[in-house]
């Protein structure tokens, strides 16, 4: 298949085939987090299951830094790559790869320094307060390894290759989740098996991909320079460009910042609304973490829809093929309704024995009735969450980032605000029911700036 496709082919094919890799990939990535809590629920205690779960709040938005920083870079690869301005293009992927390997050293260590501090200050009940801190030590001590394979995972993405990344975490899934078996099951090293096994997993995969990337660079930077030649000459080409260009740094952070705030604005929420769960002890935090694990499985499809329409609208404005962008849009909506309504079906037939699944036979009520009320309630909502980041993905792909920036701030905003004024007085069903408020007034100012076509300027602008 062309690397062009995104371009080239019918707007919903186009989607389709680039997106479908991203979701099998991401929802693999979930699986990583979902084999921690259910091996750790199952075989090691509740206690363990709910210091993960403390712990997933803020070990996230780290998460989130990495997979916007990378949504931020693909942008400007993407243009390029659609451009043909190939020297750029490898210019923007090392400056990109280096600056978010500093960044990841920087946030590891403050992470190492600070992690006791912010689980006491987030409220972590006192007897899971150790295993938690236990979790993030090892955690942090891998980030670069985190930030490198989804930096990557971005870049392939954006020169069209998106089943890349998906045979790397097929391959880093299963090898975590044997791991977690080993360690746990086998070593009984609890808490830190699970770490130690993502660490070690990621670790892997990230430095596999990297060699793996430089090989597919350098193939397709040859055919790219090397119009005229035959196809043997034009692999043997090396692109030009430098391997760090600090315009290109500061073009990227001008996407990549939003972008992070984007992807974080969810998990900034959760750490934030984490608080207040935790008020209410570990039974209601651990069914709470298990369902959060749950809805980060049905964010998946509506996330990598959100992804492939970024790289489809700015690999389709690098051509200047405006209008396909609305009709992507259009189709990346239509694939929203599909997965939604899936989402819905299987939540509102399954979700006792979904929760079950973490907790096992030995949970207590008190978990089973939080884990059971969240997912009954959040399986009709999932389709806003899509509409949501389909729009977003196309002002993010066009560099329309004001009003992006605001609308996500707004939608962080109300989940935190109800959470911690309405929690503690109607009950900690307040924390869910203001998700789906938020995911809503998100969309309806995203989709205003979409509708007033200002981003069809913004490249303009830009160039």
């Amino acid at each position: 298949m062309k690397n062009d496709y995104l371009i080239q082919k019918k707007p919903l094919s186009a989607l389709v085939l680039f997106s479908v890799p991203i979701i099998v990939g991401n929802l693999f990535q979930q699986f990583y987090t979902m084999a921690d809590s259910a091996i750790v629920g199952r075989f090691v205690s509740e206690q363990a299951l709910a210091a993960v779960g403390a712990s997933y709040a803020l070990t996230n938005i780290f998460i989130c830094v990495a997979i916007g920083g990378g949504i931020g870079a693909s942008v400007i690869v993407s243009r390029y790559f659609g451009a043909k301005e190939y020297e750029n293009m490898k210019s923007a992927v090392f400056t990109a790869l280096l600056s978010f390997l500093a960044v990841s050293i920087v946030l590891g260590g403050i992470g190492l320094l600070l992690g006791r501090q912010i689980m006491v200050v987030l409220n972590t009940p006192a007897d899971v307060l150790d295993l938690s801190v236990q979790y993030l030590n090892i955690y942090f001590l891998g980030l670069p390894f985190l930030f490198m394979y989804n930096v990557l995972s971005a870049m392939f993405n954006a020169l069209g290759k998106s089943r890349i990344p998906l045979y790397f975490l097929i391959f880093s899934s299963v090898f975590n989740v044997i791991l977690d078996v080993v360690f746990v099951t086998r070593f009984g090293m609890g808490v830190a098996g699970v770490a130690w096994a993502t660490l070690i997993a990621q670790g892997i995969s990230a430095i596999f991909s990297f060699f793996v990337f430089l090989r597919t660079l350098r193939k397709m930077c040859g055919r790219g320079q090397e119009n005229g030649q035959d196809e043997e000459s034009c692999r043997e080409a090396k692109c030009r460009g430098k391997i760090f260009d600090k315009e290109e740094m500061w073009a990227m952070m001008r996407v990549a910042v939003p972008s992070i705030f984007q992807q974080s604005t969810v998990s900034i929420g959760m750490m934030l609304v984490q608080s207040v769960v935790n008020s209410f002890g570990s039974e209601a935090l651990a069914g709470f973490s298990a369902a959060m694990r749950i809805e980060s499985i049905c964010v998946v499809p509506m996330a990598g829809i959100g992804n492939a329409v970024s790289s489809y609208t700015a690999q389709n404005l690098g051509a200047g093929k405006q209008e396909r962008v609305v009709e992507g849009y259009h189709a990346a909506n239509r694939m929203v309704i599909a997965c939604a309504v899936l989402i819905a079906v299987v939540l509102e037939t399954a979700h006792r024995p979904i929760i079950t699944l973490f907790l096992g036979g030995g949970g207590t009520e008190t978990a089973l009735a939080t884990g059971v009320g969240y997912l009954k309630f959040m399986g009709w909502f999932f389709c806003l969450i899509g509409f949501k980041m389909a729009v977003d993905g196309l002002l993010r792909g066009a560099g329309d980032m004001k009003m992006f920036t605001i609308a996500n701030l707004v939608n962080l905003s109300v989940r935190v605000i109800v959470a911690v004024t309405m929690a503690p007085r109607f009950g900690i069903a307040m924390v869910w029911i203001a998700v789906p408020i938020g995911w809503f007034l998100n969309w309806a100012i995203s989709f205003m700036e979409y509708r007033t076509g200002k981003w069809r300027k913004t490249m303009e602008q830009k160039e």
